[in-house]
């Protein structure tokens, strides 16, 4: 909540968090900012181990609650939830493509078209890393990428490194934290590490944080 109040001039139009409950995702996310959208009822609904936030500025899609972020998805590889900064230059192909072979949209940001790809890959992925690279290999454009499964949170940065990304380490051993912007790292008094390379994937788990470089 406090790293979306430092990004709040990256999007007034909507915003949202979703939160990994031992495994169960939960998501809140509606139009306004993000002093209007959440309150302390519905913060306190939000409690758990792991979480993403978005403030969207819209570039593709309508200002609409449809287009809010994070994404929540309920697949049959495992629930998970994805937030994404940036514009896809093949967004409009890949769209139509996929709504040719059946797929069933709800808004009109680039966002649900990673969402599906995302999922189509993970049928046959031995994992979510390997899945978001197939991603990757896929899309085209400007985009930073944060995924949360309910044992995994995943950033990733496209190949050209258009959209900011970078990462910082929580107090006291408590885990990690990734934002577009380090203003976000220092409202969660998490200390700047690093920025995330272009075409970089960072997993973090119960083993630690790990690199993958596509």
């Amino acid at each position: 909540y406090y790293g979306l109040y430092a990004l709040q001039h990256r999007g007034q139009e909507a915003c949202g968090i979703a939160v990994n409950h031992r495994g169960v995702i939960r998501c809140h996310k509606d139009v306004g900012l993000v002093g209007e959208v959440f309150d302390q009822e519905k913060l306190d609904a939000l409690q758990g181990n792991m979480a993403i936030g978005h403030v969207r500025y819209s570039t593709t899609g309508d200002p609409r609650r449809e287009n809010a972020q994070p994404l929540a998805i309920t697949h049959v590889k495992g629930n998970l939830a994805l937030a994404h900064n940036g514009n896809l230059v093949n967004a409009a192909q890949l769209r139509r493509d996929l709504e040719l072979k059946g797929s069933i949209f709800h808004g009109t940001s680039d966002t649900e078209v990673i969402g599906y790809i995302l999922t189509q890959k993970r049928l046959t992925a031995k994992n979510i890393e390997t899945a978001v690279s197939e991603t990757m290999d896929i899309i085209k454009g400007a985009y930073s990428l944060v995924i949360m499964t309910h044992t995994k949170l995943i950033a990733a940065r496209d190949p050209h490194g258009f959209r900011p990304l970078c990462v910082g380490a929580l107090p006291d051993g408590a885990g990690f934290a990734f934002a577009s912007e380090s203003c976000a790292l220092d409202a969660v008094g998490a200390k700047m590490l690093r920025d995330i390379d272009p075409g970089e994937i960072v997993v973090v788990d119960r083993n630690g944080m790990r690199s993958i470089r596509t």
